[in-house]
């Protein structure tokens, strides 16, 4: 019986193996983009204004080497600007934000920080001057104080409370976490359990006003929130856009509708633009069109 009782393991010691093949595998791999590094160069002589520019970009994922999902992307985006990425799903928006926080670097053609290349800036100086705000925050089981910390890009000790404050406030939460018993020390609970999605978004958020970043990325921020929560957080993600250069992708009109300017991403053939999105253009606003097949 004992015997027998071994082979009902069987499935879960080949899965066993196959997972630690995988992991042998990952820390056997060499990145191409060495987070770690000393090289490149800093932003202690020089400001950051926060211009975006992609010249000629041409990508495909490494683990998809035979679909190109960028061809020959150009695209401008004015420091302090609020610039939206709209078009359908799976048109490369979000490779868009993840080449400019250099997760991946393209294949053919550049990206640009300020008419520089990012490749030449340090890895780690270059991600201190972007934040991220994504469509699911992930908060950790810890106090609000210690979720919203983990966005400082200096020592925590040197972290003000003045400065945490004024990130929440600009997030349009203080008010809240001022009202809760233990303020700042409130348990937030296992990925954020013990708040609502509004919240954790209004968090995330202050987390990454926390960093003062020049160039802030918004993907699909508010998506996954019902209509009252999404106004409050967009009043939040508003305020926070101004005096930097914001980059944000959304489907909802409500959240693009006070963006200075629109990039359509097309995967199909382009149509006229306006028999394609006329509600995003009652005024007549700028946008420039991005397009590739």
């Amino acid at each position: 019986m004992h015997a027998g009782s071994v082979f009902s393991y069987v499935p879960d010691m080949s899965s066993a193996r196959g997972a630690g093949v995988a992991m042998i595998k990952l820390f056997d791999t060499v990145s191409e983009i060495e987070t770690d590094s000393a090289d490149g160069k800093t932003f202690s002589e020089i400001g950051v204004e926060g211009q975006i520019r992609l010249e000629n970009v041409q990508f495909r994922y490494p683990t998809r080497p035979t679909v190109r999902v960028l061809r020959g992307l150009n695209l401008t985006i004015e420091r302090g600007t609020y610039a939206a990425l709209v078009g359908a799903s799976g048109c490369g928006k979000s490779t868009v934000l993840q080449l400019i926080e250099r997760f991946y670097d393209p294949l053919d053609g550049q990206v640009l920080l300020d008419g520089q290349p990012i490749k030449e800036y340090n890895v780690q100086e270059y991600r201190k001057q972007i934040a991220l705000v994504s469509q699911e925050p992930t908060l950790y089981a810890g106090t609000i104080r210690f979720n919203i910390l983990l966005g400082a890009t200096k020592p925590i000790s040197e972290v003000t409370q003045e400065e945490i404050e004024a990130a929440c406030q600009d997030a349009n939460i203080l008010d809240f976490i001022k009202s809760l018993p233990d303020g700042f020390e409130t348990e937030v609970g296992g990925k954020g359990s013990q708040l609502s999605g509004g919240q954790k978004q209004r968090i995330a958020i202050a987390r990454a006003l926390l960093r003062k970043p020049k160039v802030l990325l918004l993907d699909e921020a508010t998506s996954a929130l019902d209509s009252s929560s999404e106004k409050i957080v967009q009043e939040a993600l508003d305020k926070a856009a101004r005096g930097r250069t914001t980059i944000a992708i959304a489907h909802r009109l409500s959240t693009i509708q006070n963006a200075d300017c629109m990039q359509v991403l097309s995967c199909v053939l382009f149509v006229p633009l306006t028999d394609s999105y006329p509600q995003l253009f009652p005024q007549g606003r700028p946008c420039q069109r991005s397009w590739y097949p």
